[in-house]
């Protein structure tokens, strides 16, 4: 093996590598336990969910519920459904999941983070339709704290001169 000093250097160590040393890099095997089932854990605010995903007629299940009766608005059910559009795979699969913390809005975003995490191990050819909709990243963005001095995080107090 030569040493690389240059960009040359490593252009050429780089087109001397078989394509298929580069390919077996890059293959991702299914994920899935003894039921066939994909499990994912999904972050969104405060709420957590621990999502499994089966072959099926794509039933939701949230916390013992049906998707409708936990999720009432109609927005928080687009969420759940989106990974799926996004994929291909609308009603291929039978969701359960369980999801404590944080508010309604935030347990979506869970279930639908798990959702995605969950389906590109059961089928990494989805990875990618996924990852381009950005449904692979856990939205970092949480409720800044309350500073001392300040009526919430950042609003102040009415400023009086006198």
């Amino acid at each position: 093996m030569s040493e690389i000093k240059s960009l040359d250097d490593l252009k050429s160590a780089v087109a001397d590598t078989p394509a298929a040393v580069v390919q077996a890099a890059i293959v991702r095997e299914p994920m899935r336990d003894k039921l066939g089932r994909a499990y994912a854990t999904g972050k969104r605010k405060d709420a957590v969910a621990r999502v499994w995903i089966k072959p099926g007629t794509g039933k939701v299940v949230v916390n013992g519920k049906t998707m409708a009766e936990y999720f009432a608005r109609p927005v928080l059910q687009m969420i759940l459904r989106q990974p799926f559009t996004v994929a291909g795979v609308e009603g291929q699969f039978d969701v359960m999941a369980t999801v404590a913390g944080g508010g309604l809005s935030g347990q979506a975003g869970a279930v639908k983070h798990g959702v995605s995490k969950a389906l590109q191990l059961y089928d990494p050819t989805l990875r990618a339709a996924l990852k381009a909709a950005g449904f692979l990243t856990r939205d970092s963005r949480v409720v800044e704290r309350k500073k001392y001095g300040k009526a919430k995080a950042r609003k102040s107090f009415q400023f009086s001169k006198r």
